[in-house]
């Protein structure tokens, strides 16, 4: 059969805990973004960037990827141009506030955080259960682990901007989770196609 045209069915019960951190991760990008704009906060917001592209990643396996590489192409330069979008205003809310001299609100900054974290580890706990199905769930399961890792990075931010008032660990922190696990590692950032990407098996 064509490539364009294989179907692949993903398991019932991988596809529920697919379906589960899919919407875990737009909620939370959705809160992020909101919050990281109105807290002024650059961890926030390019942590909320990182959700969308894993929810993103979860989109392709279970909507995309069993409509062969046709369809992945296509959704592969949609993603990176909604990543592009996004990682030019992390850039730009890092220029505002370096002209700006301005902290984020860090009860924002830690509580939203503090969510985020709590919202990733569910996520991780969920597919570590599932991740001895195949190689898309132990992919999927190093990129929430690396989401754990960044949230812990905004709790970080927050404390240092609440004992110093400075911006500058809300800056420097927002641009590491970007620049690692995030928008500005780009759609072709060999740690993010190596890692996180969804991988299609012939049968």
């Amino acid at each position: 059969m064509d490539e364009c045209c294989e179907v692949r069915e993903i398991p019932r019960e991988q596809r529920r805990v697919l379906h589960v951190v899919l919407w875990i991760n737009v909620l939370m990008f959705l809160v992020e973004s909101v919050a990281g704009i109105l807290a002024n906060s650059t961890a926030l917001f390019a942590d909320s960037v990182d959700m969308l592209g894993d929810a993103i990643v979860y989109g392709f396996r279970l909507y995309v990827i069993s409509r062969g590489l046709f369809w992945q192409a296509r959704a592969a330069l949609l993603k990176g141009v909604i990543m592009a979008a996004f990682g030019l205003g992390v850039l730009v809310q890092v220029a505002v506030k370096i002209a700006r001299g301005l902290p984020p609100t860090v009860e924002v900054m830690g509580a939203v955080g503090a969510l985020a974290f709590a919202a990733n580890l569910l996520c991780l706990v969920l597919l570590w259960r599932r991740r001895s199905d195949d190689i898309n769930m132990r992919s999927a399961c190093v990129c929430s682990r690396n989401d754990v890792i960044g949230n812990a990075g905004v709790l970080v931010a927050a404390a240092a901007v609440a004992l110093t008032g400075s911006p500058w660990p809300d800056i420097v922190i927002g641009l590491l989770v970007a620049g690692v696990f995030g928008p500005l590692g780009g759609p072709g950032d060999p740690r993010r196609i190596a890692r996180c990407r969804p991988v299609t098996l012939r049968q």
